[in-house]
């Protein structure tokens, strides 16, 4: 007969049915539409805890450390984010449902994926400044282009007064080039945030979260430097957004994948938080 499958295996199923492939950066968006269309399994697990083991916090199931699909223990380096991702386990009910575990999946990507390559991830958070969904204005109408200037001014600002970084601004969606001492700026900003530690990988991965969800790297940056939450981060990147529904209508399908993507930001904002 087959060995039965210990709990740290069928952990690591479960985890790589969230987020299989964790080499690469994770996508929310398509993390949740191919969740919805997988059979969910069941709980196995009675028992959630964590542990320190050599400077980190490991996720216990039964009192066994769970494990990542690469195999690797599932630890994070601050006790709260032991205690959050716990949480997020002992929450699940019969049925362990992906959707409602945004900060493992984080987690997960952070380990098996993002701490194989801390320099790459960190060069992709950079580039997203060069095209930086503050930086791209409307000519019209006018009140889309206050209602921009409103949410993004204060983010070119933040980018000038305390990074340095004095970017320019195109109307339409034609590239500009930002000057290269604002690039260098940039980029050396992101490399204080991310200096080598045991907590930088998991920093990195909400990071380039934040970044990707939103299109800027100056909305990242700035919930990083706890100037603006998560939800005011939001608001901020989906000024157009809100500003075509306001004119045309709410369309349903758009709020429901909005409010899955919102989930992914307040993780990634969450474990920043927490091992910062």
């Amino acid at each position: 007969m087959p060995d039965t499958p210990s709990n740290d295996d069928l952990a690591a199923r479960i985890l790589d049915a969230i987020e299989p492939g964790a080499a690469q950066p994770i996508d929310p968006v398509a993390l949740a539409r191919r969740d919805l269309q997988k059979a969910l399994p069941r709980r196995f697990y009675e028992e959630v805890t964590t542990e320190a083991r050599d400077g980190a916090f490991v996720l216990l199931l039964d009192g066994r450390p769970a494990k990542t699909p690469a195999k690797n223990i599932l630890a994070v380096p601050t006790r709260g984010a032991g205690e959050a991702l716990a949480a997020e386990w002992a929450r699940q009910a019969e049925i362990i449902d992906p959707a409602d575990m945004p900060l493992t999946r984080l987690v997960n990507s952070a380990i098996d994926g993002v701490a194989r390559d801390l320099t790459a991830t960190a060069a992709e958070i950079v580039k997203y400044a060069g095209s930086d969904l503050v930086c791209y204005r409307a000519g019209e109408p006018e009140a889309l282009v206050a209602a921009q200037s409103a949410a993004w001014d204060p983010y070119l600002a933040f980018a000038r007064d305390k990074l340095g970084a004095r970017l320019v601004c195109a109307v339409g969606v034609m590239f500009v080039e930002q000057p290269e001492p604002a690039r260098v700026a940039l980029r050396e900003a992101v490399d204080r945030l991310l200096t080598p530690c045991p907590a930088a990988a998991f920093r990195a991965a909400a990071l380039h979260v934040m970044t990707t969800l939103t299109g800027s790297t100056l909305i990242a940056l700035r919930v990083a430097h706890g100037e603006v939450d998560a939800s005011a981060a939001w608001t901020a990147a989906h000024v157009d957004e809100d500003f075509e529904m306001e004119l045309w209508g709410e369309d349903a399908e758009a709020l429901l994948r909005k409010a899955r993507r919102f989930r992914e930001m307040e993780a990634a904002a969450l474990l920043w938080q927490l091992v910062s």
